[in-house]
């Protein structure tokens, strides 16, 4: 994910779904997609815990489809 950081920002500032993981209901997954990348159109999905007084990345990766969730935002 090197070079990638402007579009970490962007999808966590402007996503296009937020899930809720299955397995921990602190944990988000943050996705928008994008169009014309070296590797083709794929979702950026930006993985972040959040806990009681702070939030963190877990990772962040290109993926083809949105993981199954509770959808707790949606463009």
């Amino acid at each position: 994910m090197r070079g990638m950081e402007s579009k970490i920002e962007e999808t966590l500032r402007d996503p296009d779904m937020v899930v809720e993981s299955r397995d921990d209901p602190e944990v988000k997954l943050y996705y928008r997609f994008y169009h014309r990348l070296g590797i083709g159109d794929k979702y950026m999905s930006v993985v972040v815990k959040t806990g009681t007084f702070d939030s963190f990345v877990i990772t962040a990766y290109f993926t083809d489809k949105i993981k199954k969730g509770r959808v707790r935002w949606q463009r």
